[in-house]
């Protein structure tokens, strides 16, 4: 009898061997409590995952500046074209107990939020100013924009609107990078939603939750040889040139 799960399925970023080990084990914590539900995973070696029955692997390099943390839209949108709904979680985090399969998920976006300003005020504060120049150029007001959680958000198809939603988000997500600004996903995440009229629902994301476990491993340091550190400062100036020529094509948005 076949127990494939064809409702959603969930998605992570797999960048460096710490995180392919880790979104391994992620796949058998789901091959455990959620049998038949697939894993999406964008990596530099999808062969890794060769061993892993629930895992669909894609070929992906850095496309963030500094981080990653806005690629994820990447792996949202590769899982969304397979399933209604796609689970964005972060490879280092554990599933510890039964997912619910119950809950209908909303047309959208579903995540823990609060008021952006609210939240930037309590965290990064300097980035506040930026934000507000970045609402005016989006025509929104920084008061009606939700700050949301991005190691764990659902996004379900919604009449094609997600695509014109990964396309605000990394239109934003490039503008704050170019600013200088590359932790705080959320920031860029929420107000993609706002730009598109999307409300951010919360039901069924506090259930979900529940039964993770989230590490944070990219708070771990790691030790890397002179090659490493080159590679990846090489790999920086590269990603910044190829934004800001990007960025020329729409110079009032970037630059004015």
């Amino acid at each position: 009898m076949d127990t494939t799960n064809n409702n959603f399925c969930f998605c992570t970023l797999a960048l460096g061997k710490k995180y392919r080990l880790l979104a391994k084990q992620l796949s058998q914590d789901l091959e455990k409590h959620s049998p038949g539900t697939f894993l999406v995973v964008g990596t530099e070696k999808p062969n890794f995952f060769q061993s892993c029955p629930n895992v669909y692997a894609f070929p992906f390099k850095q496309k963030g500046i500094l981080h990653c943390y806005h690629d994820k839209r990447f792996v949202l949108e590769k899982a969304l074209s397979q399933y209604p709904t796609a689970i964005a979680i972060d490879a280092d985090t554990r599933i510890i107990d039964k997912v619910p399969t119950h809950i209908e998920w909303m047309p959208g976006f579903t995540g823990c939020s609060r008021n952006i300003i609210e939240h930037v005020k309590r965290r990064n504060l300097e980035r506040l100013p930026t934000l507000e120049i970045l609402a005016n150029k989006l025509n929104l007001s920084l008061e009606n924009v939700s700050w949301v959680g991005e190691s764990l958000m659902i996004v379900s198809k919604d009449n094609g609107k997600e695509t014109e939603f990964f396309q605000q988000w990394g239109k934003i997500g490039d503008y704050l990078e170019l600013k200088g600004i590359h932790a705080g996903s959320g920031n860029a995440i929420g107000l993609a939603a706002a730009k598109i009229g999307w409300t951010v629902y919360a039901q069924g994301w506090n259930e979900l939750r529940n039964v993770t476990q989230h590490l944070d491993a990219a708070h771990k340091k790691k030790s890397e040889s002179l090659w490493d550190k080159i590679e990846r400062r090489l790999g920086y100036h590269y990603r910044l040139n190829r934004k800001r020529l990007q960025a020329l094509n729409d110079f009032n948005f970037y630059y004015g």
